[in-house]
């Protein structure tokens, strides 16, 4: 089972990727579930990253054993549709933390954050792999609230102009956490223990530059099974 994942830029993508319509032309094409993480006014208030001058406005996961060239094309004519456009990657799903997940279309619990990382000029892929994965796990686990943490290794471009992107980082948190740094950061009220947090993190988070050249994208997370 290969996992695809998309970015989408775009006016109004939510009825689309809702749409009975994607999810049937998705299972024709030999896709099995379908996630959608979408910038919706659920999380209005979250803090958003752009890269470029147009934020990202859904992040789409797809697993299938079909063609992937069908699913790219079934997205392709979605962010058409919202005067946008896409891009899509094949990745290896690692899971630290897996989250409560219910397949059939409901929005899951909290504030879902996607991360799309690049990986810095100077670090070898072997390095910053090593940092990430190995050194900044833990640190990314133990300083926040996260219950739910899925990392994504890009392996491919499925899209002719798919931007260089490195992984693509899941993490929930407490819906809280969008307006409370405390709620996002689990400090529990005390403030020497969120600058204690915070310091640790960054420092982690420095190491793999991660300090730049990223796209942070809020989101509400829709899980569908699509056999």
């Amino acid at each position: 089972m290969t996992k695809l994942m998309f970015a989408l830029w775009g006016d109004d993508l939510s009825a689309a990727l809702h749409s009975p319509d994607l999810r049937a032309a998705l299972a024709a094409a030999g896709a099995e579930r379908l996630q959608v993480n979408l910038d919706d006014e659920h999380v209005a208030a979250a803090m958003r990253i752009p890269t470029g001058d147009r934020p990202i406005g859904a992040v789409v996961s797809v697993w299938t054993s079909g063609p992937s060239a069908v699913v790219v094309s079934a997205l392709e004519a979605v962010a058409r549709d919202a005067s946008g456009h896409v891009a899509g990657w094949e990745v290896e799903e690692r899971r630290p933390i897996g989250p409560p997940e219910t397949w059939d279309g409901s929005r899951g619990a909290g504030l879902a954050n996607v991360a799309v990382l690049r990986r810095p000029d100077e670090l070898s892929q072997e390095e910053w792999l090593h940092r990430w994965l190995v050194d900044h796990t833990p640190i990314a686990i133990a300083t926040q609230a996260t219950f739910g943490y899925l990392q994504n290794v890009v392996v491919e471009a499925v899209t002719p102009d798919a931007p260089v992107v490195h992984a693509l980082v899941e993490e929930l948190f407490p819906i809280e956490g969008m307006t409370d740094m405390h709620a996002f950061y689990g400090s529990g009220g005390d403030d020497a223990e969120l600058s204690r947090r915070l310091e640790l993190l960054m420092g982690s988070v420095t190491r793999i530059g991660a300090d730049r050249d990223i796209d942070l994208v809020p989101t509400s997370r829709y899980l569908y099974a699509l056999s």
